[in-house]
Order: structure tokens, then C-alpha cells, then sequence
């Protein structure tokens, strides 16, 4: 350890009297669905500020010189997502501070096998005793460009992996092309996990497991008796107190328009007694009663002009008088009927 130590500050010394920097340590390339960054740890032994600069270079092509990736770097790390996927490269990093840099560090890089294939989303449902699983992705992602990693690799399957929950029993697997699956003839009300990863056989890849779903299977797909029970009864009550609830508004606003517009009225009783008598003809056609007998004494009227006169029309007057008492008698007789003047 001691002499380990001495080399390294030896080193350091012969290269701040040469005017050197020291390279960038520990080159690696971290790449996850085809996103694929440079990183690199900063030079030991030195102070001041540092910037790097990352290169690129395709073996594919003979006598291809290298191109800058980016330049003038102030962190430890490069994304390099722009190159070809398929392609095949050797990228390269150094220090630069000032009029000084370092030797490069170089690291070579393919894409399509340096990257990781990440796992898919997925999804799980219990019905009809069976479970259906549905799965989506990985997909790539550089910038705003997004699509799924199949188009890019030729061979592509989805794997199953399945197991009881809480058990010790093995782990059953299932390969499928598609992007979705059911998995059958299952233990009834039983629950199971789930994990699905991608396999790439002509690539010699696979890629990162799914999270664990776990799911409880039913009984061939038949619903208990006492759920289709309590629903029904369930059913029957919502019904039950809607039609009462709807029966006792109408009738509220029955009684309501009633007694608005048609109010209560209790008839006469005398009126009632006198309509329910059968009509007589002998009360609309009764015989008008007899005119009763006037009496009347007769009035004269006597003027003014008329007294002058009466002095010398007197005896006259006192005759007329004695005539008219003379008369009534008479009169009253004659309006007697038979039976009064026998």
C-alpha cells in the first residue's frame, strides 16, 4: 500500500515537472433502452479549472479520422444517444486546462449490445379463472423522439414468469411473440406472481424483470352464490325504495294540485234534503190565490179658487154628500157574496 502510495505521488511529481495533466480515470459507458451516456472520473492530482473534450470514431469504416462529440465539457459526462445504433465505435475523452491536456482515454462502444433492454409495463387481471397479461415497451427515448426497442432488434419475445404466492414451488415460464397472454388452467382462489422480460435470441440478450404483480384467480369464472346473492338483494332493495320514494311524491303532489285548484265543499243539508225529493206538479202549477176585497173611502180635493164657490154650490155639495152615504150601503151589499147575504 505504501509503495503503491509512492508511485502515485512520484507520477504526479514527473508530471507537474514535464507540464502534463493527468488522464481522466475510469471510462465507462452507461447505456439503458438504447439512451447511452460517457462518463469519467475527474484527474487526480490536480487543481484548476478543467474541461474535456469526447471524440468519436466508426471502426466500420477503414481510415475514418475522429469527429468531435462535444467540446469544451465542464462535468464528467457525454451523452452520445446521437450515433447510430448500429454502428460500432471507439470514443475517446481528454483533460484540458489552460495550454494543457492529457493523453486520451479511449473505450470502445457498440449500441446494440452495450445497452441494456429494460423491462416492459405490465399489466394483470384475474377473470373467468384464468389471468390476462398485457405488457408494452421497453422503448427507446432520445430527446422528443420516443419508439419501442422490437423495431430495432430482429428476434423478439416476451418471457412469463408465474409462481403460487408464499410457496416454494418452482417458477413456470412462458414465452410468447405477442403482447399479450393468458395464463390458464390455474388453481382456483389462488394468488399467483407475475414477471415479464424481454429475450432477444438473436442478440444473446435479456433484458431487466418486471416488477412482481401478484393476482388472486376465481373459481373457473363462476361467481360465488352468496356475491350473486347479496347483489340481487341489493338490486331489489334500490328498486324497492325507489318506487315508494316515487309513490308517496306523486302522491304529495296529488293532494297538493288537489287541494290548489279543486278545495274542499261541504254542501247545505237543506239543500241536499231538497234535491233528493222527487219534483210535484202541484207546487209549480198551484192555482193563484183570490184577490182579497180593497176598502177605500174616497178623497176630494178642494181649492181655493173652488171655496169662493163652495158658498154658493153648499147646498149642492150637502146634496151630493147625502146621496154618495146613501149609495155605499148599497155597493157593499151587492159585493156580498150569496152565502153572506142568506
Amino acid at each position: 500500500m505504501a509503495a503503491a502510495l509512492r508511485c502515485a505521488l512520484c507520477s504526479c511529481l514527473l508530471l507537474r515537472v514535464s507540464g502534463m495533466m493527468p488522464k481522466p480515470q475510469n471510462a465507462r459507458i452507461i447505456s439503458v433502452n438504447l439512451h447511452s451516456t460517457l462518463r469519467w472520473d475527474a484527474p487526480k492530482f490536480h487543481t484548476g479549472n478543467i474541461s474535456y473534450t469526447v471524440q468519436s470514431k466508426s471502426i466500420n469504416f477503414l481510415g475514418e479520422t475522429y469527429e468531435n462529440v462535444s467540446t469544451n465539457l465542464r462535468l464528467t459526462e457525454c451523452d452520445v444517444s446521437s450515433l447510430s445504433p448500429y454502428g460500432d465505435y471507439i470514443l475517446q475523452v481528454r483533460a484540458e486546462s489552460e495550454n494543457n491536456h492529457s493523453d486520451w482515454v479511449t473505450v470502445r462502444f457498440k449500441p446494440m449490445d452495450d445497452t441494456i433492454i429494460g423491462p416492459p409495463d405490465v399489466k394483470v387481471e384475474s377473470e373467468s379463472g384464468s389471468l390476462h397479461v398485457d405488457f408494452i415497451g421497453p422503448f427507446a427515448e432520445h430527446q422528443h423522439d420516443r419508439w419501442a426497442l422490437k423495431q430495432h432488434y430482429g428476434s423478439w419475445k416476451n418471457r412469463i414468469l408465474y409462481w403460487k404466492k408464499g410457496s416454494n414451488t418452482e417458477v413456470n415460464h412462458i414465452e410468447t411473440e405477442h403482447n399479450s397472454y393468458i395464463i390458464s388452467q390455474l388453481e382456483p382462489w389462488t394468488t399467483y406472481c407475475i414477471q415479464v422480460q424481454a429475450v432477444i435470441p438473436e442478440w444473446n440478450k435479456t433484458g431487466e424483470l418486471s416488477g412482481e404483480l401478484c393476482e388472486q384467480t376465481t373459481h373457473n369464472g363462476v361467481t360465488p352464490m352468496w356475491i350473486i346473492v347479496t347483489i340481487l338483494i341489493g338490486s331489489m332493495l334500490v328498486v324497492v325504495i325507489t318506487v315508494l320514494v316515487g309513490f308517496f311524491s306523486f302522491l304529495y303532489l296529488y293532494r297538493l294540485t288537489r287541494y290548489v285548484f279543486c278545495p274542499s265543499y261541504i254542501f247545505p243539508q237543506h239543500l241536499k234534503e231538497f234535491l233528493s225529493k222527487p219534483p210535484s206538479g202541484s207546487q209549480f202549477f198551484s192555482p193563484l190565490p183570490q184577490e182579497e176585497h180593497l176598502f177605500y173611502d174616497k178623497l176630494t180635493v178642494i181649492s181655493e179658487e173652488s171655496k169662493i164657490q163652495s158658498n154658493d154650490s153648499g147646498d149642492e155639495t150637502s146634496k151630493t154628500a147625502e146621496h154618495l152615504q146613501d149609495s155605499e150601503p148599497e155597493d157593499s151589499d151587492s159585493r156580498k157574496g150569496p152565502s153572506e147575504k142568506a
